[in-house]
């Protein structure tokens, strides 16, 4: 097992060496003597515990200890103060910054072997716990996002045959929003509620999902209840992932332009995630077979959204798309619906 690393911070000589003396067989044992140089090292290569004198020049082992606690990086380490002062007030003080113990002077080896030992085991525990929560969380989101996209691609099987096209799609909104330098985390966000925009398709009669001809109005007006029906299913839920989910159901057929359904928002009213994922679903509805149309070459679909700018999507929106296209168009050829159109299309490319 790798020794644990002690950082031994103390401005006087002796001190240093006589912590180090009683540390040192057990482990590895890094030395400061003020509180700059302890920062540095703590950042450079943090330690498993830190020994901190409390009196220093410059610094002192109570500012140390609060710039340590409020960086990320060491706000884990455990702290114990080694300190002549020994007053109740001293005490609350450093606990109230973060420490986990006192250690009065003058120095008892066995005090010190058993507090350190004592706080790293329970350092040791608390990481291996924090280990288990992290993988356990990683575990439910992963199938949080499973059962997200089987439920996209549900709705998707009932008018396509693959589902492929939820796949597709959420690939062009992830690649759409890095693409505007949105924030890593909307960016898969984005991705992985995606997948959910026509949920409500569920409720949708095949009759009018599957129709080959154009809807009639009466058609329409039920084809257009998919987004509130999406809303419905996905419910309103504190997560962040449902929340964009459900915004991206409700609102990704809104237009640009204030025409679209069902709020008839416009421009920024309409929610950011909303615009990007409508201008993804269509492009790939359109370059997809249905039955009720043919597919679209990328260029005709391309001449669409340039005519459209302004109208149903938003301008930004279209010229983004239209510079990442070489890597949309690699995702539309990996996750082509006919596995023979896709080799075609690999001769071609």
């Amino acid at each position: 097992m790798e020794q644990a690393t002690v950082l031994v911070v103390d401005d006087t000589a002796e001190n240093i060496d006589i912590l180090v003396g009683i540390l040192a067989p057990h482990y590895k044992v890094k030395v400061a003597i003020d509180g700059y140089k302890a920062l540095q090292l703590a950042k450079r290569s943090p330690p498993d515990i830190i020994l901190l004198d409390v009196m220093m020049p410059g610094i002192s082992g109570y500012e140390v200890c609060r710039q340590l606690k409020q960086d990320p990086v060491t706000q884990a380490i455990p702290v114990i103060f080694i300190t002549a002062m020994s007053q109740e007030a001293d005490e609350q003080q450093g606990f109230e910054l973060g420490a986990v113990d006192y250690i009065s002077k003058p120095i008892s080896a066995a005090i010190v072997k058993a507090r350190v030992r004592g706080q790293l085991n329970l350092y040791d525990q608390q990481r291996h716990l924090e280990q288990q929560v992290k993988a356990r969380t990683l575990e439910l989101e992963q199938t949080r996002f499973e059962i997200i996209k089987r439920l996209g691609r549900a709705a998707e099987y009932r008018d396509n045959e693959t589902g492929t096209h939820v796949i597709r799609m959420s690939h062009y909104a992830r690649l759409l929003a890095e693409e505007l330098g949105l924030p890593a985390s909307f960016c898969d966000t984005i991705f992985n509620a995606s997948p959910m925009h026509d949920v409500g398709k569920i409720g949708t009669p095949d009759a009018i999902l599957r129709k080959p001809g154009k809807l009639d109005p009466d058609e329409w007006a039920i084809m257009q209840q998919h987004v509130q029906i999406g809303a419905e299913i996905i419910g309103d839920h504190p997560d962040p992932l449902l929340q964009m989910s459900r915004r991206i159901a409700l609102h990704h057929h809104e237009r640009w332009d204030g025409t679209g359904y069902p709020a008839g928002l416009s421009g920024e009213d309409i929610p950011l995630e909303a615009r990007i994922a409508a201008l993804a679903d269509v492009f790939d509805a359109l370059t997809s077979e249905r039955p009720y149309k043919r597919a679209w070459t990328v260029e005709e679909a391309v001449d669409l959204l340039q005519k459209e700018r302004g109208k149903h999507f938003e301008p930004r929106l279209v010229d983004a798309f239209l510079r990442i296209l070489p890597q949309v168009e690699k995702i539309r050829l990996e996750y082509a619906d006919d596995p023979e159109e896709w080799a075609h299309l690999q001769e071609r490319s």
